[in-house]
């Protein structure tokens, strides 16, 4: 599998590259202890951070970063930017635009406000047969934004760039969103629909599950050392 990433001539000096999700996990899941004591159990329990599925979920695929720093004042966004002009017509300029209210009519998410789009700087392409799932970055509610998640054919679509709308969610927000902010987090998923097979335990199936999950209450670990894949390193 090949993500393809490309982008105007004269921005490729100018713009950040997408990355691998895992060389952006957060300082706060750094910083987290790897135990933490529980009242309910009286004694220190794992905390997350060793939990593989949270974090595998949260370093997987690709993190689409902010072109710029973007200043936050009160729901009012400004830059300073100095990139050439485009060299393709119809080429964004300005790191973000807007969504109008309308277009989020109902929706629970939007609360009644106009969204923000991250405008696309980096057109993407992917093999035949695969599209882009794009969502929030996973486990983030640190950041400031909740991004909208959207399915894009991008084996079909890759000559123009994708652009990715979110809501602001703290009103009350004072300062700088960083360059390199991850604004989306991005998958390569097999586009054909899983055939769904639906079967009672047999005896193998039920022997296999009561040996696995006495594994799993009888010490730490097991999943990591057992059954974790090890993940192949994304390449540029």
């Amino acid at each position: 599998m090949r993500m393809i990433f490309r982008c105007d001539p004269r921005l490729a000096e100018h713009l950040p590259r997408p990355f691998p999700a895992r060389t952006a996990l957060p300082d706060w899941l750094r910083a987290m202890p790897a135990k933490a004591h529980s009242d309910i159990h009286d004694r220190d329990i794992r905390t997350v951070k060793q939990c593989p599925p949270f974090v595998d979920a949260m370093a997987h695929g690709v993190m689409i970063p902010l072109p710029c720093d973007v200043r936050v004042e009160r729901g009012a966004f400004a830059w300073d930017w100095d990139i050439p002009e485009p060299a393709t017509q119809g080429h964004p300029r300005a790191p973000l635009s807007f969504h109008p209210v309308a277009q989020f009519a109902g929706a629970p998410f939007a609360n009644g406000q106009a969204a923000l789009k991250f405008n696309s700087f980096w057109t993407i392409e992917l093999e035949p047969g695969w599209s882009l799932f794009a969502t929030h970055p996973v486990n983030r509610d640190d950041l400031p934004f909740r991004s909208i998640s959207g399915l894009v054919d991008a084996d079909r679509f890759h000559d123009g760039g994708i652009n990715f709308p979110a809501v602001w969610t703290e009103s009350d927000f004072a300062g700088v969103l960083p360059k390199g902010t991850p604004v989306v987090q991005c998958f390569a998923v097999p586009r054909e629909a899983p055939e769904l097979v639906f079967e009672p335990f047999d005896d193998a199936h039920r022997e296999a599950y009561a040996k696995v999950v006495g594994e799993v209450l009888a010490a730490p670990n097991v999943y990591r050392k057992h059954f974790r894949a090890m993940r192949g390193r994304l390449t540029s």
